[in-house]
């Protein structure tokens, strides 16, 4: 017996130890520079599925008025997207394996094309009508600059040095340059230049159209670079350029390449919230839906983590857009 107890008490006293030492290991930090989770040792909790709101959110003013401009409703628009999806089998067929690629379940792609094409923008016939349309921007000149200023020299001035010290992915890099943007140049004079109250997107990447996004995911130029790493890395698909417009445009609205940056992007949000927050959210259609949407998940997904700690929001919460994922997610699945 005392033997027993001696090993015990021995036990005890490594297991002290090997907390006290991992206490003291920094966690890994994100693609946002925020600090990971994943050093430790407790598996992510799963967010369960459905919905947390009972009755869904408001719908904001601007869709309600495209929608309205369009002379239609959502439930329309909700009906001819999945019709659309229902006779495009082939594009099934591609999200499907996409989907596998990326290693997420098809249903979140599902959700992000029926969101968008349900509050944001009527969809076309087919996924075939997204590459002609594409193909009408062919020979168009378009450059992503600023006052004459495109937007890579511009993101070489002293105060991007930070982002562009070291080596960093596209996402962590771009998100580098959004912030900066944001602190020193948005709606100030910097160096006797009045800069625009503009998002960096607004600002450089909208020279066809101010507000648009293309294709079938509705994704803008500015999403398509920062998703070129994990695009090129994952799929093949050759890494972007912002010097090369025309290019980012075809892989924002061919459908045989923007399907690989829509996936991207939630298998990003899927990563943030598990490596930030600790929380799996790869069940819940409707929240990644929601980051879809939204943007931004690896402040989002901080922001999260603060108020779970706080004991004030146990769960993420879908937005408008990833409440209607949800509550039609029998209808999605019947898709596949």
């Amino acid at each position: 017996m005392s033997r027993l107890l001696a090993r015990s008490r021995k036990a005890a006293v490594n297991a002290a130890l090997a907390t006290m030492l991992l206490a003291f290991v920094p966690a890994p930090e994100g693609p946002r520079g925020l600090p990971s989770m994943t050093g430790q040792a407790q598996a992510a909790t799963t967010v369960p599925p459905g919905n947390r709101s009972a009755a869904q959110p408001r719908i904001p003013f601007a869709s309600a008025r495209r929608t309205a401009a369009g002379g239609s409703g959502y439930e329309a628009k909700f009906d001819r997207i999945i019709g659309v999806l229902r006779r495009d089998t082939r594009l099934i067929r591609d999200i499907k394996r996409v989907a596998d690629l990326y290693g997420i379940d098809p249903v979140h792609m599902l959700g992000a094309i029926v969101g968008e094409h349900t509050y944001n923008y009527d969809s076309l016939d087919s996924a075939q009508s997204y590459y002609v349309k594409a193909l009408s921007y062919a020979g168009i000149r378009m450059e992503f600059s600023l006052g004459g200023e495109h937007v890579q020299d511009f993101v070489e001035r002293p105060q991007f040095e930070r982002c562009n010290a070291g080596r960093k992915d596209t996402n962590t890099l771009w998100n580098c340059y959004q912030r900066v943007w944001n602190a020193t140049f948005r709606g100030n004079r910097v160096d006797g230049i009045r800069y625009p109250d503009k998002t960096f997107n607004e600002a450089f990447f909208q020279p066809l159209f101010a507000g648009q996004s293309f294709g079938l995911g509705q994704l803008s130029p500015l999403t398509v670079l920062m998703m070129s790493d994990k695009v090129a890395s994952t799929s093949g698909l050759a890494k972007l350029s912002p010097r090369d417009e025309q290019e980012i445009y075809r892989a924002a609205m061919d459908p045989g390449r923007s399907l690989h940056y829509m996936a991207a992007i939630l298998r990003d949000a899927i990563d943030a919230y598990k490596s930030v927050a600790n929380v799996d959210i790869s069940k819940n259609p409707g929240i990644t839906s929601t980051l879809y949407n939204l943007g931004d998940p690896w402040s989002r997904a901080a922001e999260y983590r603060r108020r779970r700690a706080a004991g004030t929001q146990p769960w993420p919460v879908e937005n408008y857009y990833g409440w209607l994922v949800n509550d039609r997610i029998e209808v999605l699945r019947g898709l596949l």
